[in-house]
């Protein structure tokens, strides 16, 4: 990670929305070339309405609703540090080719990127509940989720994101 926040931030961010995140290199890219912080969404089914991009800065985190359903795989909303958040915004509207990222990432011997949601799932578990950490990660297949049941996994999800950040934070040290 630091070797590409040196060499090149715009790579570090699609690497930290995945970590950070556990989204796909789809969903990653999706997010930075549509990023609308200030569109006012509602979630279907759920009868719940907010803006795509909500910030905690008292507890150092934002989730964004990405909104991704139907034929594609899901994504919902992706939980980000404000660290990331910085430099989203400063990256927001780029559209980025996903093989020029593959073939960096193998150029410079980094972790390829198809593990990066793997390695923030096997993280993500140790610091939360795996019900929370399949919601956060949008693996909406391995959930029954009603429209009550909805709305306490997105407020256990903010409760435990902090907790998944220190994590992050000692194995990045």
């Amino acid at each position: 990670m630091e070797y590409l926040r040196e060499k090149h931030e715009l790579y570090y961010l699609v690497y930290r929305l995945m970590l950070e995140g556990g989204l796909r290199l789809s969903h990653a890219l999706r997010l930075i070339e549509n990023y609308n912080p200030r569109e006012i969404v509602e979630i279907p089914g759920v009868g719940l309405e907010t803006t795509r991009l909500v910030c905690f800065e008292d507890r150092g985190f934002c989730r964004y609703y990405v909104g991704v359903r139907g034929l594609q795989k899901p994504c919902e909303w992706a939980y980000f540090s404000l660290e990331t958040w910085r430099v989203l915004e400063e990256y927001a509207g780029r559209i980025i080719d996903r093989n020029s990222i593959r073939k960096y990432a193998r150029r410079n011997s980094l972790v390829l990127l198809k593990y990066m949601r793997k390695v923030a799932w096997r993280l993500m578990i140790r610091a939360m509940p795996r019900e929370v950490a399949r919601f956060i990660q949008s693996r909406f297949g391995e959930l029954k989720i009603s429209e009550t049941r909805y709305e306490n996994l997105l407020e256990e999800a903010d409760l435990y994101y902090t907790r998944y950040l220190e994590l992050l934070t000692e194995f990045t040290r």
